[in-house]
């Protein structure tokens, strides 16, 4: 007696990390590391990077793949700290023209979640890479905190910096903290660690890139504090446990919200 086969179950939800793309090796490397972390945090989530320049899969590549596998529902979680050009125009325009290219008949569903900062959890990814690079022994109201960022020409994007500055001062207790960038803005990162060293009370000056993966401007930092002599150097946020939750956190708000909307 011949069994009916069991229905086959519809693909849940994808996640699509979105990541600008680099021509240094170590920006793709470090996205698949960050994108096998949330694998091994949500298993049965099926994860997906898509670069928007000069790595492969482009984000159309990684849309028509899981389009193929018949997911109907995919939230794009873009790999940024901030909310500035590529959030707000590049990625939600580029999601668009992907999703239209796709063969017929696609009814795959956008939603762009949030970017990841500002958010307490970075700064406590910030704070686990400054002690993996030796940032111990005396207590951190004698230490001045670098925060470097990448750097942007939008207003608003900086100001977010700023206050996450401000707010990690108040919270960690460091003797000072000052926002350096490696373009668009200034202080750079060799400037900011002068400036806290002649600071009252600054014993020791650290740096924390707040970038995610290694490059061209996170370079620029590195020079920066090795130039101005930084006490302490943390690495790039990479696949931090901190920025996993943060990234999980992100697609559950965008995969509970209405389907069948992209973001702007």
């Amino acid at each position: 007696m011949r069994h009916p086969r069991p229905a086959l179950t519809a693909p849940s939800t994808a996640l699509l990390l979105v990541a600008h793309g680099s021509r240094d090796a170590r920006h793709a490397a470090t996205t698949t590391a960050l994108c096998e972390a949330v694998r091994r945090n949500r298993p049965g989530l099926r994860v997906e990077v898509g670069y928007l320049e000069f790595d492969a899969p482009r984000v159309g590549e990684a849309l028509e793949r899981l389009d193929g596998e018949g997911f109907r529902d995919v939230v794009a979680v873009p790999l940024l700290l901030s909310s500035a050009f590529h959030a707000r125009t590049d990625i939600p325009r580029t999601l668009r023209e992907a999703t239209a290219r796709l063969p017929r008949p696609a009814r795959v569903h956008v939603r762009q979640a949030d970017v990841l900062g500002p958010d307490p959890l970075l700064l406590t990814a910030l704070e686990r890479r400054l002690t993996e690079a030796g940032l111990g022994g005396p207590a951190a109201s004698g230490t001045g905190m670098v925060l470097a960022a990448a750097g942007s020409s939008d207003a608003r994007a900086v100001a977010s910096i700023e206050a996450l500055a401000d707010r990690w001062r108040r919270d960690a207790g460091w003797a000072a903290v000052r926002t350096a960038y490696a373009s668009a803005d200034l202080p750079r990162t060799a400037d900011a660690v002068r400036e806290l060293r002649a600071e009252p009370g600054v014993r020791r000056v650290a740096v924390a890139p707040y970038v995610i993966a290694p490059g061209r401007l996170p370079d620029r930092i590195v020079a920066g504090a090795r130039e101005a002599r930084a006490d302490v150097l943390a690495p790039v946020l990479g696949a931090a446990p901190e920025l996993v939750r943060l990234l999980l956190r992100r697609f559950d708000t965008a995969a509970a919200a209405p389907p069948g909307s992209l973001a702007a």
